[in-house]
């Protein structure tokens, strides 16, 4: 980040994460003191170019309610509000943050009313949401996000399609859920409808982050137990993949979009 204070002030006061540790160059936010994204001071930051990284981060909430409630707080507090669209399996609210950051909050509706078919794709739809009735029912007793709200999924701008289908499905042993031909594609672990999200809307080939580059650093995946993780550890070495071990609970390594991803143990 540019500038930490003003990012700080955008994700807890109008976005509604609650700060939970600050320094002079990092700045921890979350929800009931689970860290769901840290901020960063970057020094001498290059300009804002097409290079991969981050499209945008998801912050799920529990309910449709609770979407209504930070529909009503960003409405009032004139958020840089892009969009509202109706999935098929989820209703969700677009943002940007002051840095060109893009921001996702989104409910899930009932897994009974997704479009799964008999080859396990999980279809997606873009309409225009109701944003009436999502206001209907909320009960404007919060503007923050509600305790249970979690990083739902994270979508990247990618270099080459191909390479990270490979990657996400053979490497990390993810499912792709929903494929958009050249333009995008979907993968979970379980039966999610997406963890991430992947697409070259920039273009193929496109550039690395550099060093200096403002938007993303890295992401995590928590997985369930340590059995899990020694498991994933085991296939990286058996697929020579390069990776480095942080703690006997953590490691890293990096996709072929050069972004940064780590794994630790929940």
């Amino acid at each position: 980040m540019a500038n930490i204070e003003k990012l700080a002030a955008f994700y807890s006061e109008i976005i509604g994460l609650t700060i939970l540790e600050k320094s002079e160059r990092t700045v921890s936010l979350g929800v009931a003191r689970h860290v769901l994204l840290e901020l960063q001071k970057v020094d001498n930051p290059l300009p804002l170019t097409r290079k991969t990284g981050l499209f945008h981060v998801a912050f799920l909430v529990p309910t449709r309610k609770d979407l209504g409630n930070m529909l009503y707080h960003y409405l009032e507090a004139q958020a840089p509000l892009q969009g509202a669209s109706d999935h098929g399996y989820s209703e969700a609210l677009y943002l940007t943050d002051p840095e060109g950051n893009g921001i996702e909050v989104y409910h899930d509706k009932s897994r009974s009313e997704w479009d799964i078919r008999p080859n396990g794709d999980i279809i997606g739809i873009t309409i225009e949401m109701d944003a009436a009735r999502v206001l209907a029912v909320a009960d404007r007793k919060s503007s923050a996000f509600p305790e249970g709200t979690t990083v739902g999924h994270v979508h990247l701008k990618v270099s080459d399609l191909a390479k990270t289908d490979d990657f996400y499905t053979n490497i990390l042993g993810l499912t792709r859920t929903s494929d958009f031909g050249s333009q995008a594609k979907f993968f979970a672990a379980g039966d999610y409808h997406h963890h991430i999200g992947s697409n070259i809307w920039l273009g193929n080939n496109i550039p690395a982050m550099e060093e200096n580059d403002l938007g993303l650093d890295y992401y995590t995946f928590v997985v369930p137990n340590q059995a899990t993780f020694d498991q994933l550890k085991e296939h990286l070495k058996a697929t020579n993949t390069r990776f480095e071990v942080e703690t006997h609970q953590s490691l890293s390594l990096s996709d072929p979009s050069g972004i940064l991803i780590r794994v630790e143990v929940k």
